[in-house]
């Protein structure tokens, strides 16, 4: 399997002190940076938009990896490729024509994925799966921090390997929602291999040593 990644989630990060956070993950043993983009509709809550990303970005010397929990995500695609997204991942649930818009996303060359909310069955991928770099896996429903990890994702995280694995494919499983030291090696056994971490990284007393711990963990499989 390949590497795993670690991608603090900078929706967890103090606003008032960004670049210094954004440093923080740069000196750490993580992999990307995780944008939670949301915009009050397709979630209840509204995070940051292209000015903040931008701000990241300036100082950021790892790929951005951007979550839009956004209503038609199709009308910014170009937008948060300009500002700096390295990775754009979509929710099926968000788009009617997904298959342009993972298009769209490539030809602004960046890397596209697929986001599932947790109720949304994984068939909906099998035709799709060809087009993406990565399924991120929704263990939270989307739209807060702080939430606590849903147990039926490790089933949803096995039978979607069983998926990818099947078509001979190498898309890369993401977590997002409640992933901590305490779930992350159960995470990989399932067959996950990039995980989002927000409040465990940012709230802990030395998120240096969180992440570099998490790397650790789910490596060592």
């Amino acid at each position: 399997m390949a590497s795993k990644l670690i991608a603090p989630s900078m929706l967890a990060a103090d606003f008032g002190n960004l670049q210094r956070d954004t440093e923080m993950v740069n000196n750490s043993d993580a992999d990307w940076f995780h944008i939670d983009v949301m915009d009050g509709h397709f979630v209840p809550n509204i995070s940051y938009g292209m000015p903040v990303i931008a701000a990241i970005k300036k100082h950021a010397k790892k790929p951005l990896d951007v979550h839009l929990m956004i209503e038609k995500p199709e009308r910014y695609i170009e937008e948060f490729a300009k500002v700096g997204a390295d990775i754009i991942t979509v929710h099926y649930e968000s788009t009617v024509h997904l298959h342009r818009t993972l298009r769209q996303i490539k030809d602004v060359g960046c890397k596209a994925g697929i986001v599932l909310n947790i109720t949304t069955p994984l068939n909906v991928l099998e035709d799709i799966l060809p087009e993406c770099y990565m399924i991120l896996l929704m263990s939270i429903n989307p739209g807060f921090g702080g939430q606590k990890f849903e147990d039926i994702t490790y089933k949803r995280v096995k039978n979607l390997r069983k998926m990818i694995n099947k078509q001979g494919l190498d898309t890369r499983i993401e977590i997002d929602g409640g992933v901590t030291d305490k779930n992350i090696e159960k995470l990989v056994e399932a067959g996950a291999d990039t995980f989002v971490a927000g409040s465990h990284v940012f709230k802990n007393d030395d998120p240096t040593a969180t992440i570099n711990n998490l790397k650790r963990i789910a490596n060592t499989n």
